[in-house]
């Protein structure tokens, strides 16, 4: 008999910048890349035509997490309002039921292009969300 192979929780991760850890976040989305498709015709073929990878693109991360005192990301932020952008590399790191990692993606030369601070509203009793996203330059699954 073969051993269970189920899925990871999705609640389960942690974020890491600049080799800094921090559990504080509440949602992480934009996991992403992709190539461009270039379609070549050779010759005379008129079968169709071939399909090449093009350019490789990677998707903004955004980082959402509660509102507290830390300032932190509004000051990354900040960098790139100033025109003195800070660019900083981190990881994705999964975690397993009893929390050990079990995958990590990494991402590299990331910048802030986007803060959003807290949607308020006198009616709800939600917790204040901020969030970032993250243009990044690379993205790998470490093994």
């Amino acid at each position: 008999m073969s051993p269970r192979n189920d899925p990871f929780g999705q609640y389960n991760f942690l974020i890491e910048l600049d080799g800094v850890t921090s559990a504080g976040f509440t949602e992480v989305s934009g996991l992403n890349t992709e190539s461009d498709i270039m379609e070549y015709r050779e010759g005379n073929y008129i079968g169709g035509v071939h399909k090449l990878p093009g350019l490789i693109k990677f998707g903004q991360l955004t980082l959402k997490r509660g509102y507290t005192l830390n300032q932190d990301l509004w000051l990354w932020r900040k960098t790139t309002l100033e025109g003195a952008t800070e660019r900083r590399n981190g990881a994705i790191v999964l975690l397993d039921v009893s929390r050990q990692p079990t995958l990590r993606w990494e991402f590299f030369e990331a910048w802030v292009s986007k803060y959003e601070g807290p949607a308020l509203n006198a009616t709800t009793s939600e917790a204040a969300i901020e969030s970032i996203e993250l243009a990044f330059e690379n993205l790998q699954l470490a093994e």
